[in-house]
């Protein structure tokens, strides 16, 4: 009976006892707690998440120029209509950008209108070498360099085709391309001795990636002409205007020139396709299906 009566009373003392010392926890804790700025992590903090950079701008509009659909494998068959390759156009918004389609046979007053509200082109691959396409791919062009000697950062990627275009543009010799074994092939890159990768597309990529390039068939050609490294270099206006990053071989192990950068302008051009997304493996013979089946079609 004692024992019980001891018991609880301990019991008791017990409970007052963690009464008190959860007061005083309580009362040390509201002493001790302190704002972000009473221990100098409101710097901190504000330093960490500054203020979007008013001189960029994070939600460029890029305007990709539609190549003719007549005689495209996968196009319809009206004379005036064009398209774009859906590729093209998840290549650009995967990086953040919306897209303006530069229809190529639109007035020209309308195509001006569109240059003026764009931050960027992307010149597409195609068959197209001659006529109108050609005239407003070098339009387009002139257009990018003017805007860019006037101050305004204004980027060209030209793919494939237009990578053919802009060498005979700037060399002013429309026999310039030659033959190569190239179509429906996986390849790699290999960059130039000495190459400098700082400020070009290729600067982001981690090492693994870099080196994978060089030696796995992951890149991805479809063309038949193309330029040498020897013609390349022997041309002034060419070796004046760009820097070779890589060439490439074709199945018969010709070699040319397979990425290129201004030397001056933010103009860079692949003679291969950087916006084809492979959905199968593949060897490097062949690529036996890749995501260009879906188009845009303007008509």
């Amino acid at each position: 009976m004692l024992s019980s009566q001891y018991s609880k009373m301990w019991s008791c003392l017990w409970i007052v006892i963690l009464i008190s010392l959860s007061k005083e926890l309580i009362r040390a804790n509201s002493q001790s707690i302190l704002l972000p700025g009473e221990i100098g992590l409101g710097s901190w903090r504000s330093s960490s998440c500054q203020a979007p950079d008013p001189a960029l701008y994070f939600r460029p509009v890029i305007g990709i120029l539609t190549h003719p659909a007549h005689g495209a494998s996968n196009g319809p068959n009206a004379s005036n209509a064009s398209l774009i390759t859906a590729s093209y156009v998840k290549f650009v918004e995967s990086a953040g950008a919306r897209v303006i389609p530069l229809i190529y046979n639109e007035p020209p007053e309308i195509l001006a209108e569109k240059l003026s509200l764009v931050n960027g082109v992307l010149l597409p691959g195609g068959w197209a070498k001659t006529g109108l396409f050609y005239e407003i791919v070098e339009k387009v062009f002139k257009h990018a360099l003017e805007k860019n000697d006037s101050g305004d950062h204004f980027p060209v990627f030209a793919i494939c085709l237009s990578f053919e275009l802009l060498t005979m543009i700037i060399s002013k010799d429309v026999n310039i391309l030659e033959r190569f074994n190239a179509l429906n092939q996986a390849s790699t890159l290999q960059f130039t001795e000495n190459s400098i990768i700082e400020g070009t597309v290729f600067q982001r990529f981690s090492p693994e990636l870099l080196k994978k390039l060089t030696t796995d068939c992951i890149v991805m050609e479809n063309h038949q002409y193309g330029i040498s490294l020897e013609r390349f270099q022997k041309n002034p206006s060419l070796s004046s205007f760009f820097r070779i990053l890589t060439t490439s071989k074709d199945r018969d192990g010709k070699v040319y020139v397979s990425t290129v950068k201004s030397h001056n302008y933010p103009v860079s051009a692949f003679q291969w396709h950087p916006e084809v997304t492979v959905i199968l493996i593949f060897t490097c013979t062949s690529i036996p299906l890749y995501c260009t089946c879906l188009i845009y079609d303007f008509n």
